[in-house]
């Protein structure tokens, strides 16, 4: 997994969407829209292009898997992961106890 720093905020990144989806008549494609707003905020176009089509997704205007759900799998990938750990070390913790109480000594 790699560890991205966000060089840029929530809205500038909402404004550089807004700017290429609001104004389609300035430019002679998408494309050409996107490169101008990117070299504008300091961005490569195809990281606008991708904050684009991830907001056409969370829009419901194209197919994909939207933002919220997303965090959502991956909250539930955490707690699944942490769950296995927490059962592994009780299997270990209910092993060594087992074995325990085979090894004590029976009182005379």
């Amino acid at each position: 997994m790699s560890k991205t720093t966000n060089k840029f905020s929530p809205e500038v990144r909402e404004r550089a969407v807004r700017l290429v989806l609001d104004n389609p008549g300035r430019h002679e494609s998408r494309w050409q829209a996107i490169v101008s707003v990117a070299a504008k905020i300091g961005c490569s176009a195809n990281t606008l292009n991708d904050w684009v089509k991830k907001a056409e997704i969370d829009g419901g205007k194209r197919a994909g898997v939207t933002t919220e759900m997303t965090e959502r799998l991956k909250a539930l990938e955490r707690e699944n992961r942490e769950l296995r750990q927490a059962n592994e070390i009780l299997r270990k913790a209910s092993a060594y106890f087992a074995q325990a109480e085979l090894d004590r000594r029976p009182k005379s």
